[in-house]
């Protein structure tokens, strides 16, 4: 399978799973010159920015690993610019999770890293 199917496939799964959980959309794949965003998400007054990632094979790493400093670093940096693009949000509780699927069968169920990191 095409890898940016597969991609967006485990996009999708991911926002569906966060759905049924209670969160609400805001927008997918926020992009910016700083990075991009794949889901930002709402969970009542919380805006919980949220990296998806998807590891066919563990030979290099969990999917949860892949997220490393410098890939924090970017998605702390576009969520900096989505907030100044969107002020009504400026003053929001801000949260950075991780949703992984560590295999391709596994894309119904991500392991939810909460507040994975922080800025």
């Amino acid at each position: 399978m095409d890898r940016n199917k597969l991609g967006k496939d485990a996009e999708r799964s991911a926002r569906k799973h966060l759905e049924r959980s209670g969160l609400t959309t805001l927008t997918t794949n926020y992009n910016c010159r700083a990075g991009e965003i794949d889901l930002i998400m709402q969970e009542q007054l919380t805006l919980i920015f949220v990296e998806v990632r998807l590891r066919q094979h563990k030979s290099f790493g969990s999917a949860a690993e892949s997220v490393n400093t410098k890939k924090q670093k970017k998605i702390i940096q576009a969520a900096r610019h989505f907030l100044l693009q969107n002020p009504q949000y400026a003053e929001r509780e801000c949260r950075f999770d991780v949703l992984a699927f560590d295999s391709t069968e596994a894309l119904s169920t991500p392991l939810w890293y909460k507040d994975a990191f922080r800025l």
